[in-house]
């Protein structure tokens, strides 16, 4: 994040790059599971589709974990994307809820603006994000 930028402006562009692809949901996922591992790795997980036969590993969930909370977008078999959010305490689900998907979006992108407030690597792996 660049330092004239407020906090509400930061959190502002960043949910806006997460809702870029959120249209084609596949590509979303997609574009959404590149960006998260090449900026933080260490927070984020991707679970892909496998298959014996097939070239084609399609992302099926992300998860995220920043501070206290992680965050969670699946795609279910057939169905639309799941987000969800919990609480996680010393590596302890306590409470998980799901929300909906724009309220996922606004939480995330407050969540890495907070990140990026308090490490100078997040910043940078977040600058990148932003790309």
């Amino acid at each position: 994040m660049h330092d004239e930028l407020s906090e509400p402006l930061q959190v502002e562009v960043l949910a806006a790059s997460l809702r870029a692809n959120s249209t084609d949901l596949k590509a979303f996922l997609e574009a959404l599971a590149v960006k998260l591992e090449g900026s933080l790795p260490n927070q984020t997980a991707v679970i892909r589709h496998s298959s014996l036969f097939s070239r084609e590993h399609p992302v099926r969930e992300i998860l995220i974990t920043l501070g206290d909370n992680q965050y969670r977008i699946a795609k279910e078999r057939q169905g639309p994307l799941m987000t969800t959010r919990a609480k996680v305490v010393r590596g302890i689900v306590l409470k998980t809820d799901q929300i909906p998907m724009e309220q996922w979006i606004e939480e995330l992108a407050a969540g890495l603006a907070e990140e990026a407030m308090r490490s100078t690597q997040a910043r940078v792996a977040l600058e990148r994000f932003l790309l």
